[in-house]
């Protein structure tokens, strides 16, 4: 059963180096959406980094997944990892993080 890791996105450069790599970023988003390890993903109001929900076996497969960001290796973003479980959740919500 995969696990849910909150990765939250915080810029450590400036607006003009993020969009340099921002293609190659949604390129990364497109990749694990389609691996269906994405849930969602989104930009911080205001514009200071991001979000992304991510579906994983376990922490060790998340790092490896986010060390994928270019965002990441270019060292543009800090990524917070946070684990969880949803013990509570609406149905639409439990039939996507169940779905495989």
């Amino acid at each position: 059963m995969d696990i849910l890791f909150f990765f939250s996105l915080t810029y450590k450069k400036p607006l003009t180096e993020v969009q340099k790599f921002l293609s190659d970023h949604n390129q990364y988003l497109d990749k694990f959406y389609k691996e269906g390890k994405f849930v969602f993903s989104g930009r911080k109001n205001p514009r200071i980094g991001g979000v992304i929900l991510c579906k994983a076996a376990n922490l060790k497969e998340a790092e490896n997944i986010y060390h994928n960001d270019p965002f990441y290796k270019e060292k543009i973003v800090n990524y917070d990892v946070i684990e969880f479980q949803p013990t509570k959740s609406n149905a639409i919500f439990k039939q996507i993080i169940n779905d495989k």
